[in-house]
């Protein structure tokens, strides 16, 4: 065997997960999960039905937002015995809006060694597809859920002339969809829905024209939300 391909004792690995669609497993991410010692994953019944369907059995402990500087302790511990441990969330990136950045910081202060074994993101997938400005981004997570503290922080990054990608559940993104109206009128808005699953969807329009859509259907799934730099409808209408 290439002694490349063989883990590393005492390392964590951050393997990224299918969105969607179980065919974006790479076989990085797979022979991974194979070969680890142990699975740290934010739900292990949600995990344990992805290992289940790739025929990998695997011991597992939960880590999540409410138990993660305790589980980083026994992570921290396990990797100094040796073992080789693998961090998943529910779908996507460790740590991109979801547990993993704690466990990270533990790690690497502790002096083990951090491994990323790429794959699907949710933000990536959204921004490439979606026809607004890759060159320049602003990744802005999940926004608050109270209002003024939303407003806020649109406020102070829609100057930025760089795309923004945020994520929406679909209880909110109407709502967000009415402050763009005030704060952001002629932007080119992408609602990018459900991706790489069964009814992926991308709605284009300026924030009006998205409401007005949602006010004939109720939005389901989640959202990916990328609002384009100011000039992006000049942009778009010059390149047709």
């Amino acid at each position: 065997m290439d002694d490349s391909k063989l883990l590393v004792p005492g390392t964590l690995y951050l393997v990224a997960t299918p969105i969607g669609n179980l065919e974006d497993i790479t076989l990085r991410a797979l022979r991974v999960l194979r070969d680890c010692d142990l699975v740290a994953a934010e739900d292990t019944r949600y995990t344990g039905q992805l290992l289940r369907h790739f025929q990998i059995q695997k011991p597992m402990i939960s880590y999540f937002r409410f138990n993660e500087a305790k589980r980083s302790e026994e992570i921290i511990d396990r990797l100094g015995r040796g073992e080789k441990i693998a961090l998943v969330t529910d779908s996507g990136s460790p740590g991109i809006s979801d547990p993993g950045e704690r466990v990270v910081q533990s790690a690497l202060a502790a002096g083990f060694s951090v491994e990323s074994v790429p794959g699907p993101c949710a933000l990536v997938a959204g921004l490439t597809a979606s026809g607004l400005a890759t060159d320049r981004f602003v990744f802005l997570g999940f926004l608050p859920h109270k209002s003024g503290q939303r407003r806020k922080m649109l406020s102070q990054f829609l100057p930025i002339e760089a795309s923004l990608v945020l994520y929406e559940s679909p209880f909110r993104v109407e709502k967000l969809l009415e402050e763009l109206v005030d704060l952001a009128p002629n932007r080119s808005v992408v609602l990018a829905r459900e991706l790489t699953k069964r009814f992926e969807e991308y709605l284009r329009g300026t924030p009006a024209e998205l409401k007005l859509q949602f006010s004939q259907r109720k939005p389901k799934g989640e959202f990916v939300v990328i609002i384009g730099p100011e000039d992006s409808r000049r942009s778009q209408a010059a390149s047709i």
